[in-house]
């Protein structure tokens, strides 16, 4: 069974491009495409798509806004494809946070300037995201900032530290963002 996709851009060339490339996968249907984040809301209720791509600037409304409103009605796995989704920007937080999954430049020449390597890197991440869904409880939390996330600490250690612990790591994932920021705000403030 091919893996249904809802594309969401402005640009009517970028579209057609991301439609083209992802069309070559014999796996993967493109099933709509919109011009805003209300078109995407109003396409995701009538498609019910398997994977989502969402870029950020948009008219109408922006693709975060779009994003946490979907995760509310219909939780989609979304690849955020935008040029200012790039490793540490805000609007790469703040679009993982309000329930993306993953994300990749919108200008595919920063991934690289082979195009096979581009249509295999999109087309693996499609797959990847269709076979992770969402759970709206998870996205929910995400999105609304006075809940508090679940936090798992193993109490017994499966061995004995003998050293005092000199570094504490956090691992986050979907709806990581808001979780870290509500431990990391709780600490005190001489926490080493």
């Amino acid at each position: 069974m091919a893996v249904r996709v809802l594309i969401v851009d402005d640009s009517g060339f970028f579209r057609r491009r991301l439609s083209e490339i992802i069309s070559l996968d014999p796996f993967i249907t493109v099933v709509g495409v919109a011009e805003n984040g209300q078109q995407a809301i109003d396409q995701v209720k009538q498609l019910k798509p398997d994977v989502i791509t969402m870029d950020i600037e948009m008219p109408v409304m922006d693709g975060i806004t779009a994003v946490r409103k979907i995760m509310t009605i219909q939780p989609t796995p979304i690849l955020m494809l935008s040029t200012w989704t790039t490793d540490g920007a805000k609007s790469t937080l703040d679009a993982l946070d309000a329930g993306a999954i993953d994300y990749l430049p919108k200008r595919f020449e920063d991934i690289s300037t082979d195009n096979t390597i581009v249509h295999q890197l999109l087309c693996q991440r499609i797959h990847k995201l269709a076979k992770s869904k969402p759970n709206k409880t998870v996205m929910k939390q995400t999105t609304n900032s006075h809940v508090i996330p679940t936090i798992v600490v193993s109490e017994k250690p499966t061995k004995q530290v003998e050293m005092p612990i000199n570094l504490v790591a956090i691992g986050t994932s979907t709806g990581g963002p808001v979780a870290l920021q509500k431990v990391l705000t709780q600490l005190p403030a001489n926490f080493p």
